[in-house]
């Protein structure tokens, strides 16, 4: 399976750990991010018009110190997946959907038209994030859940896109599991209030992304360095989350 990813550093926090999973499981899953921090939907679609060598370029978790447009990224390879978002900031407001979302990925399908699209819904900022987005958000974690979530089913509808529910999960663990419930002393997901963290959390959203594409949960560690405690409670969340 090969997998591009039109994204952010949400979507590289997603994809960091993806490759290496699916390789300790057997799986051949290439994936490359078309990475602009904080990018939004309005300024793809404005570097799909202008076509400015923008993006850097990541494969398989790495930078491969290459700029590339998107239609160049586009034609890099015959692709199978292709995901879209949008910045986190904005991941709750509606009106910063249209028209770019359908745009961007009218063009996607023009391109490749053999991808499957999928749409990443990304995870809301931590309870005490000094994010100047969060203010968008009355600094209320949980209305900031609803409200992407909200947004991630409207896009769903818009471009007939599979969900990878990255949010869905890391809100489940932060909810349902004394392990990751940081307001009571657990860890937290993130690194800096609204990046994930570099072990777990990154590893939550790329076992996510492993359920959704693959049907199934990853049956050997990738990382056995690391607790597999937390790695059994974050495979028993995205199960919850994402199915048996």
């Amino acid at each position: 399976m090969k997998l591009l990813s039109i994204g952010n550093s949400f979507s590289q926090d997603a994809q960091e750990w993806l490759h290496q999973i699916a390789v300790a499981n057997g799986v051949d899953l290439e994936t490359t991010n078309l990475m602009i921090g904080g990018c939004s939907l309005e300024t793809h679609w404005s570097h799909v018009v202008d076509q400015q060598a923008e993006y850097y370029l990541e494969q398989n978790g790495k930078n491969m110190n290459r700029m590339v447009t998107i239609d160049e990224g586009l034609a890099l390879d015959e692709w199978d997946v292709i995901t879209v978002q949008q910045a986190s900031h904005y991941s709750g407001q509606p009106q910063t959907y249209v028209p770019f979302l359908t745009d961007l990925v009218a063009h996607v399908r023009e391109k490749c038209p053999k991808a499957q699209i999928y749409f990443h819904q990304t995870w809301a900022y931590e309870i005490d994030s000094d994010h100047g987005g969060f203010l968008t958000y009355n600094r209320d974690q949980q209305e900031m859940y609803r409200r992407i979530g909200d947004c991630a089913a409207m896009a769903q509808r818009l471009i007939g896109a599979t969900l990878l529910p990255s949010g869905p999960v890391v809100q489940y663990l932060r909810e349902n599991t004394p392990e990751f419930d940081y307001k009571n002393g657990g860890l937290s997901l993130n690194r800096d209030g609204f990046h994930l963290s570099w072990d777990y959390g990154r590893y939550a959203a790329a076992a996510t992304w492993y359920k959704v594409l693959t049907g199934k949960t990853p049956a050997v560690n990738a990382f056995p360095e690391w607790d597999a405690h937390l790695i059994d409670v974050i495979h028993d969340g995205i199960n919850a989350v994402v199915g048996e």
